[in-house]
């Protein structure tokens, strides 16, 4: 009898145990850090979104994943990474939408996104158009400064054959860390706002120069009335669709106003078009009067003629 009730409790004992399952290890977690240049980019992992940079980001789970990083006028920014336990670090410095996109195919493990130089020195860029405002048929210099890189890369992005952006050069950096461009595209531009944009060789900084270019259009001038008398008041319309941010009017005439007297200088309207009133003085003698416009860089230019009457 004693037998067999060690018997039985050894029975209950391993049906005891068989119905009792043993906990899995808890999945480990890491925590994310993430960073950007210019701050303040959308983070989004696995297609999640998951806040703006700085940010830190807990509780994600171990293993492969996608990061990305968007901002608006920046080519998005996606590269495969993997999750350890404990504290990784991740950093996007995002290129303009001028240049190439960057698409790192390469897994990274709780470290930078950042395509950093060869030499381990974070690049610094600096540039500057030699003018704000060129004319059609000029060329257009740029100077600047660049260390960490060998190499600057510019991109051109603007209207026309500009639009998604054109590679335009490759330019050397020289030992004192100063590089320079001409650009000299001749006629072949339109004319409107214009951004070169410079890289460092990995892309990791920008710097960008905005300027535009004027010419290549035409300027208009109606009088209204084209016939009055001294003290008398004349309306000038028109339309500039030279890229000029404004233009010039003119008068000349009998007398005194043989070598032309500029009226005014006015700023355009946001459809190119103008609008100016003149009163001829009470002492101006009878006669022709022609009254010129042209833009501010003198690209282009019209005239009208007004009948001064006694």
């Amino acid at each position: 009898m004693k037998r067999l009730l060690i018997v039985l409790a050894l029975i209950a004992c391993i049906l005891i145990a068989g119905c009792t399952s043993i906990p899995a290890p808890a999945q480990e977690k890491g925590t994310l850090q993430f960073s950007s240049s210019p701050a303040g980019a959308q983070i989004y992992l696995d297609n999640q979104y998951q806040g703006t940079t700085p940010s830190t980001l807990t509780g994600v789970a171990t293993g492969s994943h996608i990061l990305e990083f968007r901002d608006a006028g920046y080519q998005s920014y996606i590269t495969n990474i993997t999750v350890a336990s404990g504290t990784s670090n991740y950093y996007a410095a995002l290129t303009l939408l001028a240049s190439q996109t960057v698409q790192p195919t390469s897994a990274v493990t709780g470290g930078s996104v950042s395509q950093g130089s060869t030499s381990g020195i974070q690049p610094t860029l600096t540039i500057q158009a030699g003018q704000k405002t060129m004319t059609i048929g000029t060329a257009q210099a740029f100077t600047g400064t660049c260390t960490g890189s060998d190499t600057v890369l510019l991109y051109l992005s603007g209207p026309g054959a500009y639009t998604n952006g054109v590679l335009l050069a490759q330019v050397p950096v020289s030992v004192v860390n100063t590089w320079n461009y001409t650009w000299n595209p001749g006629y072949r531009i339109i004319s409107g706002s214009y951004t070169l944009v410079a890289l460092d060789k990995n892309k990791t900084v920008s710097a960008t120069a905005p300027f535009s270019v004027v010419g290549g259009g035409s300027v208009s001038v109606i009088a209204t009335p084209i016939t009055t008398s001294p003290g008398g008041t004349v309306t000038l319309t028109g339309l500039c669709t030279t890229g000029s941010s404004g233009i010039t009017l003119t008068l000349y005439g009998p007398g005194q106003l043989a070598s032309g007297i500029q009226l005014a200088t006015l700023t355009l309207n946001p459809d190119n078009t103008y609008s100016y009133s003149y009163t001829f003085d009470i002492s101006r003698p009878a006669g022709t009067y022609t009254m010129t416009v042209s833009d501010l860089q003198h690209t282009a230019s019209a005239s009208t003629n007004i009948q001064l009457n006694n």
